[in-house]
């Protein structure tokens, strides 16, 4: 993977050429940290994977940050660009609402500000002189392109520093009155692979399950887990459980619930990511009183250490 910003790609040696892009944005809790990610495609070439990140921001600013990057290294040519993106919002604001933006001194049709107004005046310089073809690509729907850039965006998120994280919860694994869960995956961006792991404890009763998965992605996974773990339980008692991954903490204690009463879609109407997955941990945690844990990895319990190493060992 390649920071963009100290690069710039020489495309004079080739000519009227087509060069395809794929774009995409991610955003922890949103606003919060993001990332961004682009593949950018020419003929008979390797691939060009770029991404960069953000502390704070949100996802529409990451989806703009990752057209004006990729578009920004590449030299101005006459070359065709064909640019990919999942991003409903990005995609109808360049072909639709950008020439009305700056007729009415960038202001909506209801007389208000533009949204992330400098990104959509950088984009703008971004495409001049430039002959580009604007495309929609449905998000997670098996395009290894939007996928792999989608993996970029995720990878790139700045990971919260521990100098400055809230004081860390203190895990109740002491609670005896209660299922313990403990979940933990291995992921290879390279293989697209992953395996995941749930270690589940009440009382003096244990059970343990992993799993392989194949063309997945390391948010799919932690997922995975939580639906395998749930899966274990076979007694409505109240339920702890325990994940390294903030996107499943966040996803199922706060998301999930809003997404299940706006149809699946997210705030600004688009599909979720990997809804079908969702929708089955949704089922899952229905009848049971579940709260959900972030464990630390410098106070990990013991019993993620051991389900850490399964995830690995399953993994190979």
């Amino acid at each position: 993977m390649k920071d963009n910003e100290s690069m710039a790609i020489d495309t004079n040696t080739v000519s009227e050429q087509t060069i395809e892009i794929y774009t995409d944005g991610a955003c922890r809790s949103n606003p919060g940290p993001g990332g961004w990610g682009a593949v950018i495609l020419y003929p008979n070439r390797t691939p060009l994977e770029i991404s960069g990140g953000e502390k704070s921001t949100t996802n529409n600013q990451m989806e703009l940050n990752a057209v004006i990057n990729a578009l920004e290294s590449i030299e101005k040519t006459n070359d065709t660009i064909v640019l990919y993106t999942d991003s409903k919002y990005v995609k109808e604001g360049i072909t639709n609402w950008l020439d009305k933006w700056k007729q009415n001194n960038w202001k909506t049709s209801l007389n208000t500000p533009v949204k992330n107004q400098s990104l959509w005046q950088k984009l703008n310089s971004c495409t001049q002189t430039r002959n580009i073809e604007w495309k929609w690509v449905k998000g997670h729907a098996g395009n290894q392109w939007n996928e792999l850039a989608d993996e970029l965006a995720r990878l790139a998120v700045p990971k919260i520093d521990t100098h400055v994280e809230k004081k860390s919860e203190k895990l109740p694994i002491d609670d005896s009155d209660a299922i313990h869960i403990f979940t933990a995956i291995a992921f290879s961006s390279k293989k697209k692979s992953g395996a995941w792991a749930a270690y589940l404890r009440y009382k003096e009763h244990t059970k343990s399950i992993s799993e392989k998965v194949e063309n997945t992605s390391s948010n799919q996974i932690h997922i995975y887990s939580a639906i395998g773990g749930l899966k274990l339980i076979k007694k409505k008692y109240p339920i702890h459980l325990y994940t390294l991954s903030d996107y499943l903490k966040d996803g199922a204690s706060i998301w999930i619930r809003n997404w299940h009463k706006n149809n699946w879609t997210t705030k600004e109407g688009h599909p979720v990511k990997h809804k079908e997955l969702w929708m089955s941990l949704h089922q899952l945690i229905q009848p049971y009183q579940i709260k959900w844990h972030r464990a630390q990895k410098k106070s990990l319990p013991r019993e993620l250490k051991m389900i850490k190493d399964m995830a690995n060992k399953c993994l190979q």
